[in-house]
């Protein structure tokens, strides 16, 4: 499935004022569903459906568990961003996930180990989709969380890291280096670095899991404007370190002149990308 051009199309007022809400309501809106492709792609090579209890670390607004509650999937997910989550509790609402029932949909903020529950069947399937490989850093917290998530599984369970593919085939990575040119002055962590071809095996290796296949997704970024594309690719938190170094509007305008060659005639903004995922197994 090919990412549509993407306006504002709120889900409902979920979440209060405040730049967090903002940018949380901006990943949900206009970024998360550039993933689709994805999310999509493991979940058919998975055959995934009502044998599967799914726990998402990092499930963000959710729109990976609804995808996958959809098929009949018993999900879980967990994140630590309360602004996200409260967007991922209105669309995991009973009614809008499939037709699960109530207790087929669990979220909890925190950890994997917040997931836990003595009177559940374990997990046989663990995704971590934020995709990792293009900023310093954005693995860390991701081996213990994963370490953790093991012990809640069968033995064998699947486990699916998601990362960002080679630069070479990433076109938003000559837009993703603003962050770092505008960060690095200050030495701060976060900005951006090419993907690593062993990245996700790395990840796996130290987290105690099995190498066990892995694909490349399609991923493009299109957005129906400069305007939107600028505060979807500020929601996914790659920029941070940058906000910090300098201020917002440098930060904008240094996107701007970035984005510029990805354009088009009509206004509308798409830039083609490639992402890896890894599917491994617990020991």
């Amino acid at each position: 499935m090919t990412p549509t051009l993407v306006r504002h199309h709120p889900i409902t007022a979920a979440a209060s004022g405040g730049e967090s809400a903002a940018r949380a309501r901006d990943w949900a809106e206009i970024q998360e569903r550039m993933l689709v492709p994805l999310y999509e792609a493991v979940y058919e090579r998975l055959e995934v459906g009502r044998d599967t209890r799914l726990l998402g670390l990092g499930c963000g607004s959710g729109l990976a568990l609804l995808m996958a509650a959809s098929r009949g999937v018993r999900v879980t997910g967990v994140d630590t961003d309360g602004e996200r989550l409260a967007l991922a509790r209105e669309r995991l609402a009973p009614e809008r996930a499939g037709g699960a029932h109530d207790n087929a949909v669990r979220l909890a903020r925190g950890g994997p180990a917040d997931a836990a529950d003595p009177g559940r069947p374990a997990y046989n399937l663990v995704t971590a989709f934020q995709p990792i490989g293009c900023a310093a850093g954005d693995s860390e917290g991701l081996v213990p969380a994963l370490e953790t998530a093991a012990e809640l599984t069968d033995r064998g369970s699947t486990v699916v890291l998601a990362g960002w593919g080679p630069p070479e085939r990433c076109t938003t990575s000559a837009v993703l280096r603003v962050a770092t040119r505008l960060s690095d002055p200050m030495r701060t962590p976060g900005g951006w670095r090419p993907a690593l071809r062993d990245d996700l095996e790395d990840v796996a290796q130290r987290a105690g899991l099995r190498p066990d296949g892995s694909g490349r997704v399609a991923c493009p970024f299109g957005y129906a404007d400069l305007e939107s594309a600028i505060r979807g690719l500020l929601s996914t938190g790659l920029f941070e370190a940058a906000r910090r170094a300098t201020d917002q509007a440098q930060v904008e305008k240094e996107l701007t002149e970035a984005l510029h060659p990805h354009v088009r005639r009509d206004g509308t903004v798409w830039m083609p990308n490639v992402f890896r995922y890894l599917i491994a197994r617990t020991r």
